[in-house]
């Protein structure tokens, strides 16, 4: 009796997830940056002639307050941040080939999977000083920024 194939099908089923850019990882780690203080809030914000209540309330409490020669306050806000961001993802391929017919009957498959992913540290300075007069009243302030 001779063997015979009436029917073979093929059904590749592709199954494809979880494949999102490089790109995409950095942004879906990234830090909100509604509560940080920044340059452009110091140039927004800090006025001569300020009080130590309105400081306060725009960058919150300083890190260092000392006096200068003339035993007049001086806030330092001396920020440091680091920033380490890492995110990875897998997708792949997998196949179902079915056979109908004759007397084959059955099936197999095979796959195939990747995955990407992204890391970065970075880390930020900010410093602020911020200098009163006998009133205690803002005469005077600088800042200094950087990002490595």
């Amino acid at each position: 009796m001779k063997k015979r194939i009436t029917t073979i099908t093929l059904i590749t089923l592709g199954l494809i997830s979880g494949c999102i850019s490089v790109g995409e990882h950095r942004q879906a780690v990234s830090i909100n940056e509604g509560e940080r203080v920044t340059v452009g809030t110091v140039q927004k914000e800090i006025k001569v002639g300020m009080s130590g209540a309105e400081v306060v309330a725009s960058l919150g409490s300083p890190n260092i307050v000392s006096t200068d020669e003339e035993r007049r306050e001086v806030w330092i806000y001396d920020k440091l941040s680091t920033e380490t961001a890492y995110s990875t993802s897998k997708g792949g391929i997998s196949t179902l080939i079915l056979g109908w017919g004759g007397s084959i009957a059955g099936g197999g498959g095979g796959s195939y999977s990747k995955s990407t992913g992204a890391s970065s540290t970075s880390q930020r300075t900010l410093t602020i000083i911020i200098k009163f007069d006998k009133n205690s009243r803002v005469r005077d302030f600088a800042y200094h920024t950087s990002r490595f």
